[in-house]
């Protein structure tokens, strides 16, 4: 590859820079692509591709005219960006599906222990999700869907961005995988009864503030199905 090629590294090298050295925060504006080029000596073709992946990264955002939400804005949307990136590594096959479970092993874990410690935080929105699925009436796409919703509010509620984001980012492959699944298992409204009764008692656990046996109910739950589905080892 040519050097000129990767010049628009030096653009996105400067800005980490400035970020870690507090020149730049949220909320600041980069300057004029003009002056950046010149600035870094790169042409404005590479400071407008490192703006597009910064863009893309979650960590600013563009806008045309003038006026103050015109030209790049450093901003802090880690969630959107880091999701995105997961969720193409996942669509193209980077990530072993072994490695995705235990990725979610380690953070759910990690979840419920948070919800555990912590009684401030509330779990009703995951409640609510499980009192969806008790309808009697839904497909098994439809069970699973709700499934993958539940464990992305339960990291909504504990708090930690980081393992929101994560989770939000594995939520396409994690249902796409569950629901591939689904079609091995033999008593599907079996396998369904015992998952209600699985969510019900980690959520139970969690209110009880028994960090210990909801960390081992939601690695139980989450292997088992695998497991069940012949999906991956765990």
């Amino acid at each position: 590859m040519p050097e000129e090629a990767r010049t628009w590294q030096v653009v996105l090298e400067k800005i980490e820079s400035d970020l870690l050295d507090g020149v730049l925060a949220p909320g600041d504006r980069l300057p004029p692509e003009r002056e950046l080029a010149s600035t870094l000596g790169v042409g404005r073709s590479s400071v407008r591709e490192a703006l597009r992946v910064l863009e893309v990264m979650g960590l600013l955002r563009t806008g045309t005219g003038s006026g103050p939400t015109a030209g790049a804005i450093i901003i802090a949307t880690p969630q959107g960006g880091m999701s995105a990136l997961l969720r193409l590594h996942v669509a193209a096959h980077g990530f072993p599906l072994d490695d995705v479970v235990a990725t979610r092993l380690i953070l759910e874990a990690a979840v419920v222990e948070i919800l555990s410690a912590d009684r401030t935080k509330s779990t009703q929105a995951a409640l609510d999700i499980v009192d969806a699925m008790d309808a009697d009436d839904l497909s098994a796409g439809e069970f699973l869907a709700l499934d993958a919703r539940l464990h992305l509010a339960l990291a909504e509620a504990s708090g930690n961005v980081v393992i929101t984001a994560m989770m939000a980012g594995l939520r396409t492959s994690i249902e796409t995988y569950v629901q591939a699944g689904a079609a091995r298992i033999p008593d599907w409204p079996s396998t369904a009864a015992r998952l209600r009764a699985e969510h019900r008692a980690i959520l139970e656990a969690v209110d009880s503030a028994d960090a210990a046996s909801a960390r081992t109910l939601i690695r139980e739950h989450i292997s088992g199905y695998y497991a069940e589905a012949g999906l991956a080892r765990t």
